[in-house]
């Protein structure tokens, strides 16, 4: 199972399952968590939407040269 589809899966399954399951489960992530405090909503659902396109082979993706290219190219 990829992890695309792997993270659906949780995410149904978190979206219905009983506050005692879901408490076990934030217990056993918790450590592992980052908070995204720093991001706004919208800047969050933008780099997920952008993850998901990339995850799914979806829209431009830049290799480090290429990206490197494009900013030099713009500064000049």
């Amino acid at each position: 199972m990829n992890s695309l589809t792997l993270r659906k899966k949780l995410h149904n399954y978190i979206d219905s399952v009983e506050q005692d399951k879901l408490e076990a489960i934030y217990t056993i992530l918790k450590n592992d968590m980052v908070e995204d405090s720093f991001l706004t909503l919208d800047q969050k659902k933008e780099l997920d939407l952008r993850l998901e396109e990339y995850m799914l082979g979806k829209g431009k993706n830049y290799s480090w040269n290429e990206a490197f290219a494009v900013i030099k190219t713009n500064l000049v």
